[in-house]
């Protein structure tokens, strides 16, 4: 899945640039290391730890341009968040596991780890960014100092960490920040959407502002012109979903890969540190 993202670059001054993928500078990680299986998202099975056929001799995606028409829209929409080069040239300091194919599975077991710690620094890097979130601003300095240091653990310390229970820790910190943040909409009818089926959903020019969609399945739903200001997306699943128009300015804990998921269009106004997928613009 090297080399796969459908997106232009970044809008200068964005942040959090070093979480951000750098397939150049990856060894081609989530080719190999992850499976998947055959569906309307990959055209083939693979298992972990098998490089794709797609992958070339340089560690990049020899169909890139052509991944959706060749039925891998799947790692169109992969985001690991700055985790690949960062386990390429830091953690195993440059040594690819096709020269040193010893150190090829303590390699693949890390990477998933390392993923998991770069998506926690960038929704903390967030948080920290949210004014309203201030009282638990220090706590959060913590967690990302924490984390931080997570990701410069050696090898066998990464493959053994808890990652699970650092990450429940750093989830509710982030609640509170969400909390903080959209207090003014507590209570208010439709806000509280955690967690629900809103799959095919009509919600064509909906007010979601200050919405709690953390985990929602918005798979497919009609968000056209819907507004989705102040509104905590954390975990929701965007696959197909119709975003024309809609305002997705400050919604925040919103990753490159659930937009890369949705279709939108030239209208659709989204965060500066996210940029538009390139897909969007034939719409």
């Amino acid at each position: 899945m090297s080399e796969n993202h459908e997106t232009v670059a970044p809008a200068p001054g964005a942040t959090r640039l070093n979480l951000v993928s750098d397939c150049g500078d990856c060894f081609g990680l989530c080719c190999v290391a992850l499976a998947y299986t055959a569906s309307a998202d990959f055209a083939i099975d693979k298992p972990a730890g098998r490089p794709c056929p797609n992958l070339t001799g340089e560690f990049s995606c020899g169909i890139h341009r052509d991944l959706r028409a060749k039925g891998f829209q799947g790692c169109t929409v992969y985001d690991c968040f700055g985790a690949g080069q960062k386990v390429s040239q830091h953690t195993f300091k440059g040594r690819d596991w096709r020269t040193a194919p010893k150190s090829a599975a303590a390699m693949f077991e890390v990477f998933p780890v390392m993923r998991q710690l770069h998506e926690l620094l960038w929704y903390v890097t967030e948080a920290l960014a949210l004014p309203k979130a201030r009282p638990v601003h220090d706590e959060l300095r913590a967690a990302l100092r924490e984390t931080e240091a997570f990701t410069e653990l050696a090898p066998d310390e990464l493959r053994d960490l808890d990652v699970a229970a650092h990450r429940d820790g750093v989830n509710r910190l982030l609640l509170k920040a969400s909390e903080l943040t959209r207090a003014e909409f507590k209570g208010k009818k439709g806000k509280d959407r955690r967690g629900a089926d809103l799959m095919g959903a009509r919600l064509k020019g909906a007010d979601l502002r200050g919405a709690n969609l953390r985990g929602a399945l918005v798979i497919a739903a009609d968000l056209r012109g819907a507004d989705l200001r102040v509104a905590d997306l954390i975990g929701a699943d965007f696959r197909d979903a119709l975003l024309d128009g809609a305002d997705l300015t400050d919604a925040f804990f919103l990753t490159q890969a659930q937009l890369n998921a949705a279709k939108g269009d030239r209208a659709t106004r989204i965060p500066s540190a996210l940029a538009r997928p390139a897909h969007w613009a034939a719409r």
